[in-house]
């Protein structure tokens, strides 16, 4: 009975802040205006993010004292995503120099990996075929595990920012992940229902529904970095923890991501390899090039939409039944996308 009511009261309550922030964004210094990234024309309320990071903070500092009898290791999590709002706050309102912004994001990841300890190591099945008692495999586990996830970390929480560009998109690929991500989990480990984790997805579930809702194309209000940076961080809390408790798998989180990393990757090479200003403001991402193709927001965030459960549902589905050939598994799910983000020209302009 608790689930409904923390789902549905997050949901309201994030609509009312979310709302409230629309309503005086402009005293406040939250106008996003076009810019160089952008692909909106007239200035739009910002911030909106705020209304998410305030319901699940709160809502999670009471379900982890409450409800979780380790709670306290859940705390820090909360802090340093709290932290990382913050700061993308304090950039929404003023600007924040990329420096400032990087060394948030290396303390945040680094904290998290001191936190979520034991993880367990990571396997590239090299072939689906096991000859005796050989399987050519590489580990990843140890120190090479954690560097490899401190930089996967502070990538993703960019290359999130980075492809919060059009109305909708970035809201509807953080609920596909957490619902599909903990679901799958829950179907796979019914134990999972029991945990305050559940209970506090479906209350970023809820939030970031409501702010999905006010920032569908064309949008009354966007993320903002203090949602988008907490938002992609609080994903990969997420992630960690589902797979520490060995409820999921670093295939499947792979799988439900590959959409934003592969544009947000693809794009960044191009523009390395065509030696153009790769850390400037551009609007040189598939999607942001598909958008202006269609002249449609819309249709872009639909595609994605599609993408993830006709493509990518499936395959975490099939990566969790047959995990030994998890390495097929994921090319199926990014050479399709990478050969049409190089099509669209991802990169190319701007």
């Amino acid at each position: 009975m608790i689930l409904p009511i923390i789902f549905f009261g997050s949901a309201l309550i994030s609509w009312l802040i979310i709302t409230l922030i629309r309503r005086y964004a402009g005293q406040v210094g939250l106008i996003a205006q076009s810019n160089d990234r952008s692909s909106h024309v007239e200035p739009t309320p910002s911030g909106g993010g705020l209304g998410i990071v305030l319901v699940c903070t709160l809502t999670g500092l009471y379900l982890f004292f409450v409800y979780d009898t380790a709670g306290a290791s859940h705390i820090w999590p909360l802090s340093l995503g709290l932290l990382l709002a913050c700061v993308g706050l304090w950039d929404d309102i003023q600007h924040v120099s990329a420096r400032i912004r990087a060394l948030t994001q290396i303390i945040c990841c680094l904290g998290l990996l001191v936190v979520v300890d034991s993880l367990p190591a990571g396997y590239i099945n090299f072939s689906p075929i096991s000859f005796g008692l050989l399987t050519p495999s590489l580990e990843l586990s140890g120190v090479v595990l954690s560097i490899l996830l401190l930089i996967s970390g502070v990538w993703w929480i960019n290359l999130f920012n980075f492809m919060d560009g059009i109305d909708g998109l970035a809201g509807i690929q953080a609920l596909f992940m957490i619902i599909v991500g903990w679901g799958v989990s829950a179907w796979m480990h019914p134990e999972v229902l029991s945990s305050p984790l559940w209970l506090w997805a479906s209350c970023i579930v809820g939030a970031t529904s409501a702010f999905t809702v006010l920032n569908w194309p064309p949008a009354s209000i966007f993320m903002g970095d203090v949602g988008s940076t907490w938002l992609a961080f609080i994903i990969f809390v997420l992630g960690l923890l589902s797979i520490q408790s060995g409820w999921s798998t670093y295939t499947v989180w792979l799988i439900l991501s590959a959409v934003f990393i592969t544009d947000a990757t693809v794009t960044l090479l191009t523009r390395i390899l065509r030696n153009k200003r790769w850390y400037s403001a551009h609007r040189s991402h598939a999607y942001q090039q598909l958008a202006r193709r269609w002249s449609s927001h819309r249709s872009v965030t639909l595609l994605a939409l599609a993408i993830n459960i006709f493509l990518l549902l499936p395959l975490v589905f099939i990566s969790l039944l047959w995990p030994q050939w998890n390495l097929v598994w994921l090319g199926c799910a990014y050479v399709p996308l990478i050969v049409g983000t190089i099509k669209l020209g991802a990169g190319k302009n701007n």
